[in-house]
């Protein structure tokens, strides 16, 4: 079994959120791209969020994501993963990406949006403890395909709250 490493972080203008998966799987880490999956609905729900064109390549979206005042990244810098489901990690191989030092370096980031409950969870074991308090730790669904319980509708109403944290 391999150890799986996340990407670097996409860095928005002048960033409020910070946007967490937990780690890339599969898809994702075969194309070298966020959220690669067809079925997982994240561009999709930042193109209504934030108006990007989910259709559009990787690079555009990218490109377009990062003109938004969000940074894209997980809460796990590597880990031992079998495919891809978050219930596979191997918890005592888990690495935290430095984001301590991300907020240090962007301090009008007042918003931590967990993209599922692994990254959240990680997230409180690995990271809380060692960032200031005033940051708001959110919760989001998860995006991913494995997260059938809601539709993309319902989805969607859960992330819209992003946009209070934008001035």
């Amino acid at each position: 079994m391999a150890r799986v490493q996340s990407f670097a972080p996409v860095i928005g203008e002048r960033p409020r959120i910070l946007i967490l998966g937990s780690m890339p799987g599969v898809a994702s880490l075969e194309a070298v791209q966020y959220y690669a999956h067809p079925r997982n609905v994240f561009w999709p729900i930042m193109g209504e969020i934030f108006y990007i064109d989910a259709s559009a390549d990787y690079a555009q979206r990218i490109a377009q994501i990062s003109q938004q005042p969000v940074v894209l990244w997980d809460t796990l810098k590597s880990c031992y993963r079998p495919g891809s489901l978050d219930s596979a990690i191997t918890r005592d191989s888990v690495e935290a990406n430095a984001i301590p030092e991300l907020l240090e370096e962007f301090t009008e980031i007042k918003a931590v949006a967990c993209n599922g409950a692994t990254s959240a969870n990680y997230f409180r074991k690995l990271v809380l403890p060692r960032i200031p308090p005033a940051i708001e730790l959110l919760q989001m669904p998860s995006t991913s395909p494995a997260n059938a319980g809601m539709n993309f509708d319902q989805k969607l109403a859960a992330w819209r709250p992003l946009l209070e944290f934008i001035d």
